[in-house]
């Protein structure tokens, strides 16, 4: 008796990871691995081999917190690509209106599973004066604005904090006590600046967006040459980047996610 044809090309590495993606998918929350293996008849050694690879590809998102898995920021830029479009394009008009509105430059940040942040756009408010951020520009994920933000969110003990502290290089370096307060009041307000921190004669104001277990993905930030914007203006640019941030994770990953 012959084999099918079509099963005999089947590689049963794919087989599973699409089972588990599909699981996933129809599930209303975040599972473990015990949990997936059982719903899609993996073996939990198996499973727990995929799911791992498809966390480094940003397939599926894992949660440090309670062990679990959901699906991740990969499988939205491939649904977000069937319609002909990608995540730069839903985001970039927000970044544009919050250049124009606020006067200054506006960039897009992507942060990596190897502890950066990265410039993938940006947009240009109306100052004949203004400073740039070249897309592709990579830093230390915890340095700036956008790194008090991330550091909040990942919410890091005192001692690891400063131990990651101690790596970043700055123009004009914070103590340790005043970036751990400016961490602090990060997580409180959804929002942070840098004022001639990193670079000397620089303004920088963060929100970062999160995906549904809370893990910060993206990062967006306002930067302006120091005394530029009054603090009212830094204030309200702060709020703002706080509220895009948030309608941008929740249209992302809309499993509840946190802004």
């Amino acid at each position: 008796m012959k084999s099918d044809p079509e099963k005999q090309r089947e590689v049963g590495a794919v087989v599973h990871a699409m089972r588990i993606l599909q699981h996933l998918a129809g599930v209303p929350g975040p599972q473990g691995v015990a949990a997936i293996a059982r719903a899609t008849g993996i073996s939990p050694s198996t499973c727990f081999s995929i799911l791992r690879t498809m966390a480094r590809g940003r397939f599926v998102s894992f949660s440090e917190t309670d062990k679990t898995y959901s699906l991740g920021l990969a499988v939205s830029e491939l649904a977000i690509g069937m319609i002909g479009s990608s995540y730069l394009d839903l985001i970039r008009p927000e970044i544009e209106r919050l250049a124009l509105n606020h006067g200054m430059l506006i960039a897009l940040w992507r942060i990596t599973e190897d502890g950066h942040i990265v410039v993938l756009d940006r947009a240009y408010g109306e100052h004949v004066v203004r400073v740039d951020m070249r897309v592709g520009s990579r830093l230390p994920a915890l340095i700036g604005a956008v790194g008090r933000c991330v550091a909040a969110h990942l919410r890091l003990p005192s001692a690891e904090l400063r131990r990651r502290f101690t790596t970043l290089r700055w123009q004009n370096p914070p103590s340790f006590e005043d970036f751990e307060a400016e961490v602090a009041e990060a997580g409180r307000k959804g929002w942070t600046k840098d004022v001639g921190n990193l670079y000397r004669g620089i303004t920088t104001i963060a929100s970062v967006v999160t995906d549904h277990n809370g893990h910060p993905r993206f990062g967006i930030s306002g930067i302006a040459i120091q005394g530029q914007h009054t603090p009212e203006q830094i204030d309200r640019l702060g709020e703002a980047l706080r509220d895009v941030a948030g309608y941008i994770g929740r249209s992302l990953f809309p499993h509840g996610g946190k802004g």
